[in-house]
């Protein structure tokens, strides 16, 4: 199923969004332009579960500088993408679900909200691939996130939507929740199946990521929320800092 749009207009402009699709864009370009020493770059600045793992428990003998640039991996990897349908598909779902989640936290708030998320996802999956040496690229696991935070925010929300039907497709209004319960229950069980299979940290696509991320957005969406939202039922003068 490929959502088209929400039918939600989010109240003020997403930059961040904007720039966390326009910084993407700029990568992705950079990654076309670079030919066979790509896959060199993907080994330097993408997540790597062994060498990550490797730098912190050996952290007394390969030093903070080595482990630090191990960690810096877990950000620069959500920047990084495998081709152009791992790219375009990341960012429309960005696209479609950033933009309300962005307004229902305010900019610096949902920035920090898709880093953590990010982090917390590929976490997810390097926990469970320890010993993989195949580098974790990709933004879907901080936009798992943001999807998350969007069912706590807006499950009633309708969610425009390319369905299959047989040989044909058709478009369809889908309730948000409905939508990403399907998207999450088929994330869970490629996940459940990869683990059984032994193929977690094989490559292809990080289950793991997507369910720890989406998880991760689910549970913190509320501690990222404008305190307007968290507190609807106080009105807030100014910007009294004594507020949680």
């Amino acid at each position: 199923m490929i959502p088209l749009r929400d039918v939600n207009r989010a109240r003020t402009v997403p930059v961040v969004n904007y720039i966390l699709i326009g910084l993407n864009s700029l990568v992705f370009i950079y990654e076309l332009l670079l030919g066979p020493e790509l896959e060199a770059f993907f080994y330097e600045f993408g997540f790597v579960p062994r060498r990550f793992f490797e730098a912190l428990w050996y952290l007394p003998t390969v030093g903070i500088d080595v482990f630090l640039g191990q960690a810096m991996t877990l950000f620069t990897s959500m920047f990084l993408h495998g081709g152009w349908v791992h790219f375009l598909g990341n960012m429309w779902f960005l696209h479609v679900f950033g933009d309300n989640v962005e307004d229902r936290m305010g900019h610096g708030r949902y920035l920090a909200f898709y880093l953590l998320t990010g982090l917390i996802a590929a976490l997810a999956q390097g926990v469970l691939s320890m010993g993989s040496g195949i580098p974790n690229i990709g933004a879907s696991g901080a936009i798992s996130g943001v999807m998350g935070a969007y069912l706590r925010f807006f499950p009633g929300a309708r969610v425009l939507t390319l369905v299959p039907v047989f040989f044909f497709y058709e478009l369809m209004e889908i309730p948000a929740f409905v939508y990403l319960f399907l998207w999450f229950i088929l994330q869970f069980f490629q996940g459940t199946f990869s683990l059984a299979a032994g193929t977690a940290g094989a490559g292809g696509v990080a289950w793991w990521a997507h369910i720890g991320g989406f998880v991760g957005g689910l549970l913190l969406a509320r501690t990222f929320m404008k305190r307007k939202y968290r507190y609807p039922s106080i009105e807030i003068i100014g910007d009294d800092r004594s507020w949680p």
